[in-house]
């Protein structure tokens, strides 16, 4: 007799920016990214600007990231990786660049072997090194892509993992392994997350989003502290620009600098890099299949 397969794990979907990490990163990264081409912070400032604008006139999230991403054309697909892992670095010296609660719920889902999945609208140079510092594969990240030719970006993204994009890979993922959503979590802090949260039958509110927090009210939903309520502080005096801290008009979350923490969690929500028992065996390169 043949007994049944058992049923594949539940999977946890997690946002990354200001859900899993206090930042919002594809705006810290584009300021390293500019200073590291020798421009200047008014020509950062600039940029910046520029797509506020587009928000303050309607353009849909999406229609922003586009644009976002059109900055990079022209750049290094290995150069603007290198980059990332600087940007990276930088970042943890700060200190408080994670969010203890969310990073020691990934570690719980992990600790149940319950697949994590990163799902965010930012680029493998701020994702990769996020992914390999919690222990994600690199193949469990499902981000916005860049077209390139040769290596080169051309300024065009094929999908910008933006709003209802994110419930539409959330749902083909879980279709491909069969997992049912109702076993599934998903985290997110912004209303943008709201049709991934949705997908699923554990949404996890980080934050306090008024959006969110109407539908966890209305819902039962799990709520979690994002950056400010956890405490976070800003960083030293003149590292931040007004510009990224109202990245396209939604105010910047305050870093969490030392104090309350989780097991497991060093005081400052830095999330130590994983065990051998958590990282993946062998790593793979830090580069991300895209979602097809």
């Amino acid at each position: 007799m043949t007994l049944p397969s058992p049923a594949p794990a539940p999977v946890a979907f997690f946002d990354v920016d200001e859900t899993l990490i206090s930042v919002n990163g594809m705006a810290r990264f584009l300021r390293h990214h500019m200073r590291s081409r020798g421009q200047t912070r008014a020509a950062f400032e600039d940029a910046v600007r520029d797509l506020r604008a587009l928000g303050a006139r309607g353009a849909s999230r999406e229609e922003i990231a586009r644009a976002y991403y059109r900055l990079y054309a022209g750049c290094d697909e290995r150069e603007l990786a290198a980059e990332g892992r600087e940007w990276f670095a930088a970042e943890l010296r700060s200190g408080g660049l994670f969010l203890a609660d969310s990073v020691a719920a990934l570690r719980e889902h992990r600790r149940r072997a319950e697949p994590v999945v990163l799902v965010s609208g930012s680029f493998a140079p701020c994702l990769d090194p996020v992914a390999e510092r919690l222990g994600v594969e690199a193949d469990a990240v499902l981000c916005a892509r860049p077209k390139a030719v040769d290596g080169v970006l051309t300024g065009a993204v094929d999908v910008t993992m933006t709003g209802e994009e994110k419930a539409v890979a959330v749902r083909a993922l879980l279709r491909e392994r069969g997992v049912r959503p109702d076993g599934c979590h998903a985290y997110g802090d912004h209303a943008s997350d709201l049709a991934m949260l949705r997908a699923v039958g554990h949404p996890v509110v980080v934050g306090a989003d008024p959006v969110l927090l109407r539908h966890a009210e209305a819902g039962g939903w799990r709520r979690l502290p994002g950056a400010a309520s956890a405490g976070h502080r800003g960083a030293p005096a003149g590292s931040r620009t007004r510009a990224s801290r109202e990245w396209l008009g939604f105010p910047q979350r305050r870093r969490r600098g030392p104090g309350a923490d989780v097991a497991g969690t060093p005081a400052g929500g830095d999330a130590p890099p994983a065990t051998a028992a958590e990282s993946p065996t062998p790593r793979r390169p830090p580069l991300f299949r895209r979602p097809s």
